[in-house]
């Protein structure tokens, strides 16, 4: 299982800024190792976010995306004490799933 995302979501008034670092190898299956063969693809096909179990963010990703990506999105509505939630699922099936509290 992936390292945990490292999630972080302030409130300014009437939105909330989130932001996320996740721990991800992001190959993209053309980079080849030491002895010449080719790494095979693997990285972040899709993300989602939800603000309190809503929907508010949904993003399909592709290989080129650079490692341990970093996203940022902002939430109208939110306050302080609400839950953020951020799901990814990568192209070999893994997902992980990670929360934080609006502060």
């Amino acid at each position: 299982m992936a390292d945990p995302m490292r999630i972080r979501a302030q409130a300014a008034g009437d939105k909330v800024t989130v932001r996320v670092l996740m721990s991800h190898e992001m190959e993209t299956g053309q980079r080849k190792d030491a002895a010449g063969k080719t790494v095979p693809a693997w990285f972040i096909q899709e993300v989602t976010a939800a603000h309190n179990g809503k929907p508010v963010l949904s993003a399909e990703w592709g290989p080129g995306v650079s490692k341990n990506p970093f996203l940022q999105f902002a939430v109208k509505g939110a306050k302080a004490g609400d839950k953020i939630a951020v799901t990814w699922k990568d192209n070999k099936g893994d997902t992980r799933t990670d929360e934080a509290t609006v502060t």
